[in-house]
């Protein structure tokens, strides 16, 4: 007796579409919890972690609203620094303006006046010394004249605190420029520009105290628009260029700056018999008044007053 062969039975259209079917159903389960752990995922990260639009800092504007919150920061952590710190970086840039006094003397000395286009080349090395005091971040007083107000006006420092940083950064920056002075008096021999610190200390000294006023105010309003506009900038040549402009025009227009024109009355003082300390010191006073009025109510009161103090 023959024995039947057992063939594999082919599955009918049917049964194949019935297991394609569930294959389908299978894989769709698969995928659909797949998603539905991406899901759990993506909360937990979004829960954990804070979301964060990165863009190119060179190629942004920034607004004038970040640019006030900017100095508003930056004038309360200047106004609760430590008192020792806040005085010694201020010694620093005092020391430092005084290249731009060593600049503009030795200028004069070689072109004998500051009448005509001797004005311009003098005013062209004028910001010499507050680029290198500006970008090493010491504390200069013009420079920080409006900052410090920021925060005042928004409720986030006191006038005491505004007061003792204005008073400490002074003291400061004088008594830099004091030492400064004595530096490049001694250096005279090397440097040859005796005529020339004579010159701009007599320049100092040719005004009364109405044009000294008024100049000063000029002067400060410039520096507090110079710091203004380095925080609204990214790159360092931007912020050169700022500083650059700011000074240049206080250096072309013979305005009277508190700190630079106080080392050159220094060193006229150290160099000259006839400039004592009785005359410089009332003019060095008006001067400093003069910067931080310019600075504080023409820029920080304006600036704060148009982009957030009438919209509150």
């Amino acid at each position: 007796m023959k024995k039947q062969k057992n063939y594999p039975l082919k599955p009918s259209k049917k049964d194949v579409k019935g297991i394609d079917a569930i294959k389908n159903r299978i894989d769709k389960n698969t995928i659909n919890r797949g998603e539905v752990e991406r899901s759990k995922e993506r909360k937990i990260e979004s829960e954990q972690y804070q979301e964060v639009i990165i863009k190119r800092t060179d190629e942004t504007f920034r607004h004038a609203d970040d640019i006030l919150q900017l100095a508003i920061h930056e004038g309360k952590s200047q106004i609760e620094r430590p008192i020792l710190g806040l005085f010694l970086s201020s010694v620093a840039a005092g020391m430092i303006i005084g290249f731009s006094v060593l600049a503009v003397a030795v200028m004069a000395s070689i072109l004998g006046s500051l009448d005509g286009i001797n004005r311009v080349l003098v005013a062209l090395v004028y910001p010499l010394g507050f680029m290198l005091c500006i970008l090493s971040r010491t504390q200069l007083f013009t420079e920080h004249t409006a900052t410090a107000v920021y925060p005042l006006l928004d409720g986030r420092a006191s006038i005491s605190g505004v007061l003792k940083l204005w008073s400490t950064v002074i003291l400061g920056n004088l008594s830099g420029g004091f030492i400064i002075a004595i530096l490049l008096n001694g250096a005279e021999s090397v440097i040859h520009a005796r005529d020339g610190y004579l010159l701009i200390a007599s320049h100092v000294l040719a005004f009364d105290s109405a044009s000294l006023f008024v100049s000063a105010i000029l002067a400060g309003w410039l520096m507090a628009i110079g710091a203004w506009t380095i925080l609204s900038t990214h790159s360092t040549s931007s912020q050169i260029l700022c500083i650059f402009l700011a000074t240049f025009l206080i250096g072309i227009g013979g305005l009277h700056h508190s700190i630079a024109g106080s080392v050159e009355l220094f060193v006229g003082y150290l160099m000259s018999p006839n400039i004592n300390i009785t005359t410089i010191t009332p003019v060095i006073a008006v001067i400093l008044l003069g910067n931080a009025i310019g600075g504080s109510v023409f820029v920080a009161m304006l600036n704060y007053g148009h982009i957030r103090g009438l919209n509150k």
